[in-house]
Order: structure tokens, then sequence, then C-alpha cells
């Protein structure tokens, strides 16, 4: 067998109730969960209890998935489930930097608290949203989306599959153009148009806030979304550009294939990652862990 990635999914994955089982039945996963309880009083009972309205807002989308996801990968260090090198989508990169030991867990959870309060501020000031738009080649999208102002690319998920940060006002306008070049769209549950200019000022505050951080090197290859490639020195810098630039999965998952991986374990909410992942390579396996049964099953699978 070749190499193993942990994969962590981003905003729109969530739901409520989501790590209540991981919770309920592992001493690792509530260890981690009651410590961001300490840090944040109201955080599980958000998660678990709260309503999808209210885990949509960004300032809680994030901090609840990053917890449910970091919990869910001391479940399976435990378990003797060990990744070669570790990625992750927006949000879940950050968890993915936890998980590859460049901060620690808590620390982790204090950056993306922050992260998340800039991101939903910044999200406030302009009405706009996000859309996925399918069948359509990249070129194609950047062409469309380069005829209409406050409109732009954002994430290159997979072959076919781009998302674009646009204004409410442009949206509609947007969609008809895709449908005449004979593709479609879908919109996100996310509350803003992240991994843009409308993203400007939560990045120059991050930067300011993640000042006092210690940030450490990654004990396995850990990809970014930024570039597409395994992360240098400047872990920070590369963080704060992220929040504004586009997210260039895609381009992340195939140099990890080029690398060696042949086996993806999304760790998280949902199975998004683990169905983009086989549109980008059929060749490669592509797990997912959202319940604990999924566990047991893995371990299986693995041989572990």
């Amino acid at each position: 067998m070749g190499k193993v990635a942990f994969a962590f999914p981003g905003q729109g994955a969530q739901y409520p109730g989501m790590g209540r089982d991981f919770h309920e039945s592992f001493a690792s996963a509530r260890n981690v969960l009651d410590s961001y309880e300490n840090e944040y009083p109201g955080l599980l009972d958000m998660i678990f209890s709260s309503s999808a309205e209210t885990l949509m807002k960004t300032e809680n989308t994030q901090k609840a998935l990053y917890a449910v996801e970091t919990a869910i990968d001391a479940v399976l260090k435990e378990e003797g489930i060990m990744a070669d090198a570790a990625l992750g989508f927006s949000l879940g990169e950050l968890s993915a930097l936890a998980s590859s030991g460049v901060y620690s867990y808590l620390d982790g959870f204090r950056i993306v608290s922050i992260r998340s309060r800039l991101m939903g501020e910044a999200a406030g000031k302009t009405d706009a949203g996000m859309i996925a738009v399918l069948k359509l080649d990249d070129r194609t999208v950047e062409e469309i989306a380069s005829g209409f102002a406050d409109v732009y690319p954002v994430n290159y998920n997979a072959p076919g599959q781009v998302v674009v940060a646009a204004v409410e006002e442009r949206i509609g306008e947007f969609e008809e153009a895709v449908r005449r070049m004979g593709g479609r769209t879908m919109r996100l549950s996310v509350s803003g148009g992240f991994h843009s200019p409308f993203m400007d000022s939560a990045s120059e505050g991050f930067s300011e806030a993640i000042a006092h951080f210690t940030f450490g090197r990654p004990s396995i290859p850990t990809w970014s979304n930024l570039t597409g490639g395994i992360y240098g020195s400047d872990i920070p810098g590369t963080l704060i550009r992220q929040i504004n630039s586009p997210v260039r999965w895609s381009r992340a998952v195939k140099d990890a294939i080029e690398s060696g991986v042949d086996t993806f374990i999304e760790i998280g909410p949902g199975t998004t990652l683990s169905g983009l992942i086989r549109r980008i390579d059929k060749s490669v396996r592509a797990f997912s862990v959202s319940k604990t049964e999924d566990v047991a099953n893995l371990k299986e699978a693995l041989g572990c």
C-alpha cells in the first residue's frame, strides 16, 4: 500500500449533532471536545443541539467543524490509524495543520476562533454568496466570471467543478451565463463570499491577531490551499493569504497523489471531499469517517 493522507472538510459539511457519538463513545474525543468547551462555554450545546441555521453562521461553523474534525483525528490516532500526509479544504486546512503538529489542538481552536470571527465580520459587510459551477472546465468558468464585476472563481474543486463567490445582485445573471455555456449551478450553504477580495479585511485582521502564536514545522507533508503544494516555512503568512485567495484543492490532491498518496481518509462530517478526490483520480481509495461505526470499518479496510 502507498501513503495515507488525512483530509479535512470545510464549511458546508456541518450539520447539527455531528460528533456527538464520538463524544459519548471515545475518551480521546471527549477530552479534546471538553477542552474546547472549557475555552468556549456553550460550544458543545451549539454543535450537538442547535439548528442548521445557527451552525451556518461563519463564527459558529468554523469552530464547530474544527472541534469535531480534531476530535476524530485524536480517535483515529489512538486507534493506531496514522497518516503519512495531511490536507484540508479551507477551514479544514487548519485542522490538517493541527493533525500534523504545527500547533496544539487547543491553540488551533483559538486561531480558528479568531479566523471565524473576522471572516464572519467581513461576510457581514457584503451581501455575497457562493455558487458551484458544474460541467464546465476551469478556463470557461474564469472567462464567464471575468465578464461580471464582483464575481470571482474561488474553489477549484475537481474537473468540471469550480465554485465562485459573487455579490447577490450578480448571481442571477451569472447563473444564466453559465447555463448558456452548457453548465449548471448550485448554491452552497455558506454565509459569505469566502476566499475572494470580499475577505480582504479578514485577512488583514488575521495577520495582526495571530502574531503571538507559535507555529512549528509539520511532522508530515501538509498541503496548502494557497499554492496547491506542500507547506513551506512561512505557515502564518500562507494562512493569512489563504483567507482571501482561491482554494487550489484539485492541484493539492494531484500533487499528493504524485508524491505517493493512494489512500485518503476524510475526517469530519459528510463525504464531499471523498467524492471530489475520486473525481480527480479514480485510481485512489477514499474513505470517510464521520460516525463512530466508520472507525471499525476503516480499520478493517486498512487491515489495522
